[in-house]
């Protein structure tokens, strides 16, 4: 008789613009498991969104994906965050603006501190970009998930105009550049 398969489960954490947008996103990736909005990287203890909103906590809005490596590796989970965000804008994502915009590498561990400073100097090297990356890889000390009326914002706000012209073009880039991917049922754009 065989022995039950139990899932690993691994964190990763990441911020580049509204965590709305990375959560639509990271939500449909197979092997994630779960994903998170909340704050990190800052100074305050359980800040709010208020005021992380003022720029001054040094937090900045991120998501906590929980990952099955053996079906989606922190390297893929890497490639989706820099196919969806602008990584050499500093402080800002479109319209969003303010350093809780930043993008922004938290790692868990020296394994993924070691895959993102990888991973930026091959886009670096690949001129993908042209321009300098600016995100930050740091370490992940403290993470505090967001209110409550943030989780599953664009499944349950899809008529909202920032749902509509900024989330959803993301989640229509990610499903297409991402589509081997997806989780079953979800439909490539």
């Amino acid at each position: 008789m065989s022995e039950p398969t139990t899932r690993r489960s691994s964190l990763a954490t990441l911020g580049g613009g509204c965590f709305w947008c990375l959560e639509a996103v990271y939500d449909e990736l197979e092997g994630v498991t779960g994903v998170q909005s909340g704050y990190a990287g800052g100074q305050i203890v359980r800040p709010t969104y208020e005021q992380v909103c003022t720029g001054t906590t040094g937090h900045a809005e991120v998501v906590q994906i929980a990952f099955d490596p053996d079906v989606i590796t922190y390297e893929d989970l890497l490639d989706v965050f820099f196919a969806i965000h602008d990584p050499t804008t500093r402080d800002r994502q479109g319209n969003d603006v303010g350093p809780q915009y930043r993008s922004i590498v938290l790692y868990h561990d020296e394994s993924q501190r070691v895959a993102a400073k990888r991973k930026i100097a091959e886009l670096e090297a690949s001129g993908k970009f042209g321009r300098p990356i600016v995100t930050e890889v740091q370490e992940l000390t403290a993470f505090y998930p967001a209110e409550e009326y943030h989780r599953d914002y664009f499944a349950r706000n899809p008529d909202k105009a920032y749902c509509r012209f900024v989330v959803a073009p993301k989640v229509q880039k990610a499903r297409h550049t991402f589509s081997a991917r997806l989780r079953p049922g979800i439909v490539p754009a």
